[in-house]
């Protein structure tokens, strides 16, 4: 399914596809694709997905954390080590 992903720090917002079935470790991983190493720096910190404010479980699933096509998501490093 489609979602509307951006980087923290980015001005671009991409379109990136994502399974239902993804954790969100992965969709992070997704949408950093996309400006990570072009318009944002690659950070030794984790990536975390923001879902209507909220922070979302790095195993939780876009289905079981309420994701709908096209939402917005907003991938960006998290305080802490890796």
């Amino acid at each position: 399914m489609p979602v509307q992903g951006q980087v923290l720090g980015d001005f671009v917002v991409n379109l990136v596809p994502i399974d239902s079935e993804d954790t969100m470790a992965v969709v992070a991983e997704k949408i950093a694709y996309h400006s990570v190493n072009r318009r944002v720096a690659e950070q030794d910190r984790p990536l975390r997905v923001r879902h209507h404010g909220q922070v979302l479980p790095v195993d939780a699933t876009p289905e079981s954390a309420g994701v709908a096509p096209l939402d917005y998501l907003e991938a960006f490093y998290a305080d802490g080590a890796p």
